[in-house]
């Protein structure tokens, strides 16, 4: 790396190179690093072709640097202003209904049989000469 760049500074660089995990910026003739997609803007990116192009000038800012590996980490998004998030819409909640009560009368039992009462008419039935097939 030619020239000593510092974590935390922002350079100008050009887009030398865009993979679908992130654009190459050159920052001189011989030193160039990477912004990694996320680092693009704020917000998702699906697709870094639709935010940059090669020849593009961009204003970055240094995040890592890696002398040993010769890797510099870099960020667009750091450059810009975040954009002030819509307050969340909270979902309206259902009206509560009052139940409403069914009174049972006695004339009209509902609900189920109990097996004691369903055991006597199956037994009722199977005595019938007339329910049973030939």
């Amino acid at each position: 790396m030619s020239e000593k760049y510092e974590v935390g500074s922002v350079v100008k660089g050009k887009i030398t190179g865009i993979q679908p995990y992130g654009a190459f910026v050159a920052l001189d003739e011989n030193t160039q690093g990477l912004v990694h997609i996320s680092e693009v803007t704020h917000g998702f990116v699906k697709d870094i072709n639709e935010h940059v192009k090669v020849g593009d000038e961009v204003e970055v800012k240094i995040l890592s640097v890696d002398e040993g590996a010769g890797k510099i980490g870099l960020s667009i998004r750091a450059t810009q202003e975040a954009p002030e998030k819509p307050a969340p819409q909270r979902a309206a909640k259902p009206k509560k209904r009052p139940v409403q009560v069914q009174h049972e009368t006695a004339e009209t039992p509902q609900g189920f049989n109990t097996l004691k009462d369903k055991l006597e008419e199956w037994i009722e039935q199977s005595n019938r000469d007339d329910l049973i097939k030939k």
